[in-house]
């Protein structure tokens, strides 16, 4: 069990490291951070602009599986034709697409 458990946390920080190179061919810069929470504010991974330069900022303290999500979601949202990626890699930006595309029609929906 515990060999299968190392098989598939190697095959998720793989997954890690594809995702991150995918960003940065996009021009997005990552970089992973400790990020501090302070009483009053919650600091979470994402994306935000400084200066001309888009970053992911990636807490480096969150479980590989949820690292995977914060690139998922923010590559999602950009056109990914260009780019290389595995089928695995390719189905999980898919997949968010598709959701995040569904949630956005539901709340035009609802706005209308």
């Amino acid at each position: 069990m515990a060999a299968k458990g190392t098989r598939e946390s190697v095959a998720q920080l793989a997954l890690v490291e594809e995702l991150k190179r995918a960003a940065e061919k996009l021009g997005l810069r990552v970089r992973e951070e400790r990020l501090l929470r302070e009483v009053g504010y919650r600091v979470r991974s994402g994306s935000c602009r400084v200066g001309d330069d888009e970053i992911i900022f990636l807490d480096r303290d969150l479980p590989v599986a949820a690292q995977i999500d914060v690139l998922v979601d923010e590559l999602a949202a950009r056109p990914m034709d260009s780019i290389y990626l595995s089928p695995a890699a390719r189905a999980l930006i898919e997949r968010a697409s598709v959701r995040g595309a569904q949630l956005d029609g539901g709340t035009e929906a609802v706005g209308g």
